[in-house]
């Protein structure tokens, strides 16, 4: 194994030299960089690459559950690797049950099993990039892998409350998007994964129960969207998050709402800059303890600090993973008031994976159960986020009662999730000129400087519309923005000899240049590299269904 690494590396270098400046994209090299970049990406705890420190960690340290046996060899590889092993104070049940600023020192929550992180500063297990990584890892035969995301998916939600932003101990009070029971059905569907059907149906059993579990985060009265039946992101944390090392970014947040008066939600707030005892503990409701965070003390500018909704907002926009965002308010601050058509999309999913599992666990209670809870969440949708007059599905903004005026990729999700009707599919594609540039589907159509908007396109949200297409048939729509993705991603690679997280839509290149939140295009990157795969899976697939159909005239 040691002498093809270094023979697939060394290839690589030789393939990055004859092609620097070249700018010639070629799928080869592509995929060459993909089948190096797996071994790149991955993290163990053995040889110490799991141990890199997270923008939010105060140490070197390594926690464990609480009623956890120590593992045999932990003891020895945090000697070698000098990190400390520190175990949780209590277990937990429920995300937000243990308040991790309660914590000494923040670190890296165990994992029992290796794993693919997404590059550059990433350094952890993901949520919702897993799905798409081991989606890779499947269609690149590197089934072992695979098991092991999943594997350790299921055991954050038995030891730490549910699948968690990334397994570091200031995610312990929030999500991410709900990809656990398509992780799982991604690998059943995947014989290799398994030794034989024994195997396979021991696994699901253990595993089902877990599933469940998660699936109930979503059901908690925090994560409810009101009286709609549909949910919410939340985060059960308050104040500026954990992992915010400094208060730099809502400075940034107050100076633009300043700068925006008309934009502004109601999320400024006037306070000193140095509150007095009576001011901070009035602080502590209107905003933010500023006896307990630094962070919280310092996000002040101009007079003005962010009201505690505000603070909710962000942490929940921070679990929908479209960090950072202007469709759910100015820097994503409103996302809490919204049922999101992505979200709900992937519970439905969710709970039909659930009725199949347990269909095959025999258990038919269960399955009457769970098809009654997809049926439910179908209905909900139905009734607050599909707008027919306009053939769209809008995400819904519980508070006020009405829907968002702002057109978002996610509208396509149902179609993935196949939770929509065949009626509402044909006019649903109808709005694909909304996002559909160059290079690919474009996030949405307002250009806000934010990296979850236009012009600006990801690869988890092109494979869930484009794969959403193929369900209901619309094939060479799907193969075209498939062709338009994949070749963005090759021009992008022959330039600079990278893949990155995001790309420029309009431009159909790597040139994102973001002026509100995260500025970073990190380099890796693992959910890429799995959609790259599976979209050229779609395009081998369909290639010859589309020569019987006729051409679909939603080209951009």
């Amino acid at each position: 194994m040691k002498i093809r690494s270094r023979l697939i590396a060394s290839a690589l270098a030789s393939l990055l030299a004859t092609t620097a400046g070249a700018a010639t994209p070629n799928p080869a090299h592509t995929r060459a960089y993909i089948d190096h970049a797996w071994s790149t990406l991955t993290r163990h705890m053995a040889d110490c690459s799991a141990f890199g420190m997270g923008p939010g960690d105060t140490q070197r340290v390594v926690y464990l559950p609480h009623r956890l046996p120590m593992p045999a060899d932990l003891p020895r590889i945090a000697q070698t690797c000098h990190v400390e092993v520190r175990r949780l104070p209590r277990s937990i049940r429920e995300l937000g049950s243990l308040d991790a600023a309660t914590l000494p020192v923040q670190g890296l929550l165990y994992l029992p099993h290796p794993y693919v992180v997404p590059g550059g500063f990433f350094n952890e297990m993901y949520g919702w990039d897993s799905y798409f990584i081991m989606l890779g890892l499947v269609a690149d035969h590197h089934e072992a892998l695979a098991r092991d995301m999943v594997d350790n998916a299921l055991f954050e939600v038995a030891h730490y409350g549910g699948v968690l932003n990334a397994n570091r101990s200031y995610y312990l009070s929030r999500s991410q998007p709900p990809f656990l029971s398509a992780m799982m059905s991604a690998l059943l569907h995947a014989p290799a994964s398994f030794r034989n059907a024994a195997d396979r149906r021991a696994w699901l059993a253990k595993a089902y129960p877990l599933a469940v579990r998660n699936y109930e985060v979503w059901t908690r009265p925090g994560h409810l969207a009101g009286k709609t039946g549909l949910a919410r992101y939340f985060d059960y944390g308050h104040g500026p998050v954990l992992e915010a090392h400094d208060a730099s970014y809502y400075i940034g947040v107050i100076r633009w709402l300043q700068a925006h008066p008309s934009r502004d939600p109601g999320y400024l707030i006037k306070a000193p800059q140095h509150p007095d005892a009576a001011e901070a503990a009035r602080l502590k409701t209107t905003s933010c303890d500023v006896t307990r965070s630094t962070v919280c003390m310092d996000a002040w500018y101009g007079g003005d600090r962010l009201r505690a909704d505000y603070y909710l907002g962000d942490r929940a926009m921070r679990e929908s993973g479209f960090d950072t965002d202007f469709h759910f308010g100015p820097f994503g601050g409103s996302t809490h008031h919204y049922a999101p058509v992505g979200l709900n999309s992937l519970l439905y999913r969710y709970a039909r994976d659930l009725h199949d599992f347990a269909v095959e666990l025999g258990k038919s209670a269960d399955a009457r159960r769970w098809a009654q809870a997809a049926d439910a969440r179908k209905a909900a949708i139905d009734k607050y986020l599909w707008q027919p007059a306009s053939g769209r599905y809008m995400d819904y903004d519980f508070v006020d009662h009405r829907p968002s005026g702002d057109p978002y990729l996610t509208m396509f999700y149902p179609l993935w999730a196949k939770a929509a009707s065949p009626a509402q599919a044909q006019a649903l594609v109808r709005q694909l000129p909304l996002f559909e540039k160059r290079g690919g589907l474009a996030m949405s159509t307002r250009v806000t400087g934010a990296q979850w908007d236009a012009p600006f396109g990801w690869a988890p949200t092109n494979w869930l519309a484009t794969k959403g297409l193929a369900n209901y048939g619309f094939d060479a729509d799907a193969r075209r923005i498939a062709t338009k993705f994949t070749a963005t991603i090759d021009r992008s690679f022959a330039t600079d000899g990278t893949i990155r997280e995001k790309y420029n839509m309009v431009l159909g290149n790597a040139d994102v240049k973001i002026t509100a939140g995260y500025t970073q295009n990190v380099v890796g990157f693992g959910w890429t590299n799995g959609v790259y795969l599976k979209l050229h899976q779609l395009l081998d697939d369909t290639a010859k269904d589309v020569a019987t159909k006729p051409t679909n005239s939603h080209a951009k």
